[in-house]
């Protein structure tokens, strides 16, 4: 079964956040509340996607960039859709979105114990930077 593909909108949200948090390996924290998603989807429009089944978001992914890298978040697809090519041809439509907008290079964050998830992203030709590691601050709105 082909689903379409279609740019997330302000009204996919609620859907595409209760999505995640069922998907196992998909980590909301703060920044993944409705409005600052919502802002990231203006920030880069037409790039973050969602597939429906009649009326039911059954996978979705954000997809931006800074100018420099892209980055995607969130690949997520409903267990019962899984296997059948909807993640890989979420991920290939945002590359070439990514590649319309001239940017060279596309970057994820994976738990390091997500193995299918790893497995996954392999298999899509993604490669491990083992020369690199992720630090991270939280930052006071005061």
């Amino acid at each position: 079964m082909e689903l379409p593909l279609q740019p997330m909108t302000h009204d996919d949200v609620e859907a595409v956040l209760a999505l995640w948090s069922e998907t196992e390996g998909v980590g909301l924290h703060e920044s993944d509340s409705p409005d600052r998603v919502r802002a990231y989807l203006d920030r880069n429009p037409g790039m973050s996607l969602v597939a429906r089944d009649a009326e039911r978001i059954v996978a979705a992914v954000m997809c931006g960039h800074d100018g420099r890298r892209g980055c995607l978040y969130h690949l997520a697809v409903a267990p019962g859709y899984r296997t059948q090519g909807l993640g890989r041809s979420l991920v290939d439509r945002c590359l070439a979105s990514l590649a319309a907008a001239g940017i060279l290079r596309c970057n994820i964050f994976l738990y390091a114990d997500n193995d299918l998830g790893e497995q996954f992203w392999r298999q899509c030709g993604w490669k491990r930077r083992v020369d690199l590691a992720v630090l991270q601050r939280e930052i006071n709105s005061k």
